[in-house]
C-alpha cells in the first residue's frame, strides 16, 4: 500500500513455517479502472459507467479477504466472482469488467477502501495475478522472438532450456505481499525478525505499517490540509470580528447607558464575548450538521471522528473569543456622556 513491490507466490509456504505464525496468505493490490459490463455482452459499456477502485486479489477464506460484508456474501469459487465495497456503486448480481474477464458481484462490504480513498475491489488471487502480471499475447510473442534469437537461451548442451524460459514469459507467478496473522500470544516482532533474516524479505508488523501510513504516505496531504485549515480560520476570525465589531457599533448608545448608570467594564465586556460566541456556536452546529448528512455523498470515504469535532468546537470557541477583542476595545472606550447626548 506504500510502495509497489513483487515476489513469488510460493514465498508463502515458506512463512507459514515459522514459529508463532498461525495463517498466511498471498495478496496483490492493483489501483485501475473498473467498469461496469455492458447487458449481454462480455464487451465493457462506456466510459462513464468507470470507477476507480484498489482491486484486490485474495485467496478466499484467508487473511485478505474483507472482514464484514453488508449483503451478499463471501467469495466462494477460485474465477470470476467479485467483493465491492459500496462506494463503488456497483449491486449484487451486477458483472463488472476487469482486464480481459467479467466478474460477477456477489457481496458488498463497507469502509474498505486504499490510502489514497478509493474503494476496493476483491476477487480471486489467480484471477488477480493475470489481470497485474500476464502480458497480453502480443507482448509475450515478441518476448519469445527475442529469447530464441539469444544464443545464451539455445545451447544445444541443454536441452528444453529454450522452451521452458518461454513457458515461464507467459506466466504469472507473482503477488505483492504475503499478510501474515500471528498465533495468540505470539509477538509480532519475533515473528518478522526472521523473516527479515533468514527470508531475506521485508516484513512489517501493524504498528509499523500504521506508522508509514500517517508519517510517510499521507503526511504531505495531512500538511496541505493543515495549511487550508489555518487559512480558514483566519478568514472565519476575520469574519465574526467584523461581524461583531459592526454589531457593536450599532448599539454604541446602549453601552454608553450602560456605564452611566455604573455597569462594569467586565460585565460589557462578557456580554460581547457571549455575542461572539454564541454566533460561532450557530455556525458550528450548522457545519457539523451539513458535514454529517454530505459526507456519505463526498467521492471518496470521509471518516467523522467525536474527538475532531469536539477539537474543532474548541478552535471555533477560541477563534470567536479572539474576533470578540476588537469589539470590546471599541466598547470599553465608549463616553458614557453619549447616553444624553444628542
Amino acid at each position: 500500500y506504500a510502495e509497489s513491490s513483487s515476489l513469488r507466490d510460493d514465498t508463502v509456504r515458506s512463512v507459514l513455517g515459522l514459529p508463532g505464525v498461525a495463517r498466511a496468505a498471498n495478496v496483490t493490490y492493483l489501483t485501475m479502472q473498473v467498469r461496469r459490463a455492458s447487458a449481454g455482452d462480455a464487451a465493457p459499456s462506456s466510459d462513464n459507467d468507470d470507477v476507480r477502485a484498489m482491486v484486490v486479489g485474495i485467496e478466499p477464506g484467508q487473511p485478505g479477504e474483507p472482514s464484514y460484508l453488508v449483503a451478499g456474501r463471501h467469495i466462494t469459487r477460485s474465477h470470476y466472482e467479485a467483493v465491492a465495497d459500496v462506494r463503488t456503486g456497483f449491486a449484487l448480481g451486477e458483472r463488472i469488467h476487469i482486464r480481459r474477464h467479467d466478474y460477477t458481484v456477489v457481496g458488498l462490504t463497507q469502509r474498505m477502501v486504499s490510502s489514497g480513498g478509493d474503494p476496493m475491489v476483491f476477487i480471486p488471487l489467480a484471477d488477480a495475478q493475470e489481470a497485474q502480471f500476464l502480458k497480453d499475447n502480443d507482448a509475450i510473442l515478441n518476448e519469445r522472438a527475442r529469447t530464441a534469437a539469444n544464443p545464451a537461451f539455445n545451447r544445444p548442451g541443454v536441452p528444453g532450456l529454450l522452451e521452458a524460459v518461454q513457458a515461464a514469459q507467459g506466466a504469472n507467478r507473482n503477488v505483492n505481499a504475503v499478510l501474515v496473522q500471528v498465533a495468540t500470544g505470539a509477538d509480532a516482532d519475533a515473528v518478522a525478525e526472521p523473516i527479515r533474516r533468514w527470508k531475506h524479505l521485508e516484513a512489517f508488523t501493524r504498528a509499523q505499517m500504521e506508522e508509514i501510513l500517517i508519517a510517510k504516505l499521507i503526511a504531505t496531504s495531512a500538511r496541505q490540509i493543515g495549511m487550508f485549515l489555518v487559512i480558514l480560520a483566519v478568514v472565519s476570525a476575520a469574519i465574526v470580528a467584523f461581524i461583531i465589531y459592526t454589531m457593536t457599533l450599532g448599539k454604541i448608545r446602549e453601552i454608553a447607558v450602560l456605564k452611566l448608570i455604573g455597569t462594569r467594564n467586565r460585565t460589557i465586556a462578557g456580554m460581547i464575548v457571549q455575542q461572539s460566541l454564541g454566533l460561532g456556536l450557530i455556525g458550528f452546529a450548522v457545519g457539523k450538521i451539513a458535514a454529517t448528512f454530505w459526507a456519505p455523498g463526498f467521492p471518496k470515504y470521509v471518516l467523522l471522528e467525536p474527538g475532531d469535532a469536539w477539537r474543532g468546537l474548541a478552535a471555533v470557541l477560541a477563534i470567536c473569543v479572539l474576533a470578540s477583542t476588537l469589539a470590546i476595545r471599541v466598547a470599553l472606550k465608549v463616553d458614557p456622556a453619549e447616553a444624553i447626548g444628542g
